[in-house]
């Protein structure tokens, strides 16, 4: 196992180097000058020119990109240009509320998906499977901002059950968290759900024509002994799969989902970044989501290791 994290971890490196390249060079295309909206519309050419000396953006673009590596390999992400404070302050800052509410949401998915997803194959064609895939098929087609707005309208303006946005930490009050990230995670899970359902029910319709399924009832096992510990138990590392790509999916989309919902997190710390030109913000915001979503692959084929041995990573 130990060989797999560090084989894993090894390929990781190359990946985000690569990551903060292509972040590098696009933070450059981005119309627009740091120096104005530092400046104002009443700065002078000349007070734009020596905004950008401070900030070292009049050096060619390698000797920036060298400076950065530089500082990455020292643990410095750069200071941001509009908060005034580190990166790796600032997104530390934020990141517990991120992460919460990217939990929440992962919960929710899981619950809905894999439960619906089993309840439509062991009920195939009948009324419980057609519901099943039409709820899988809704989530999936419905845009997650533009769920998140009809919810604001709906819950928030007319009903009033549920605050338009804001957020409250879990440690100080767990019923306002659950008030105020209730509607954001479920506008972000249900495309996951909807995903995840249609794969578990594809998975366990092949699992239970498997012969050894048979086998079991035909030995008299109760249905639900079948169910879950020999066919949900083979179907694990597909869902498993899956599962990864969702929590990566759940992840970036909290960025649009923070924006709506007005929740301080990375998300919407990376938006405010990018209007603003802030560079420094963005490169050390997407490695921190970079290490998140490599951390997530790394996580999942450990997984694989632990549910089938048969699954190999040496290489050959």
């Amino acid at each position: 196992m130990i060989r797999v994290i560090l084989h894993r971890i090894a390929g990781a490196v190359p990946v985000v180097l690569l990551v903060t390249l292509i972040t590098f060079g696009l933070m450059r295309l981005i119309p627009g000058d740091v120096s104005a909206a530092l400046g104002g519309v009443s700065s002078t050419p000349e007070q734009r020119e020596q905004i950008r000396h401070n900030l070292g953006l009049d050096q060619p673009y390698y000797v920036q990109l060298v400076r950065w590596y530089g500082g990455l390999v020292r643990g410095d992400l750069g200071r941001s240009i509009f908060l005034g404070k580190d990166v790796t302050e600032a997104t530390f800052e934020r990141l517990p509320v991120s992460l919460s509410l990217s939990a929440y949401s992962l919960i929710i998915t899981l619950l809905l998906g894999i439960v619906s997803g089993i309840l439509a194959a062991l009920r195939q064609n009948s009324w419980v499977d057609q519901a099943a895939m039409i709820f899988a098929m809704i989530g999936i087609s419905l845009p997650n901002f533009w769920l998140g707005l009809m919810m604001i309208v709906l819950f928030s303006v007319h009903l009033g059950w549920l605050p338009t946005g804001g957020y409250v930490p879990f440690q100080d009050d767990f019923l306002g968290w659950l008030r105020t990230t209730t509607m954001p995670a479920i506008s972000l899970a249900l495309l996951q759900v909807g995903l995840l359902a249609r794969i578990t029910r594809s998975t366990m319709l092949e699992v239970l024509r498997q012969d050894y399924v048979r086998t079991a009832r035909a030995k008299g096992l109760p249905n639900y002994l079948v169910v879950w510990k020999h066919a949900l138990a083979n179907a694990l590392i597909p869902i498993v799969t899956i599962v990864g790509i969702i929590v990566s999916l759940l992840i970036s989309g909290a960025v649009v989902t923070e924006t709506v919902f007005s929740i301080p997190g990375v998300g919407q710390l990376l938006t405010s970044a990018i209007l603003n030109r802030d560079y420094p913000m963005i490169q050390g915001g997407l490695l921190f989501v970079a290490l998140v979503l490599v951390g997530i692959n790394i996580l999942v084929d450990i997984a694989y290791a632990w549910l089938d041995p048969r699954v190999r990573y040496d290489g050959g």
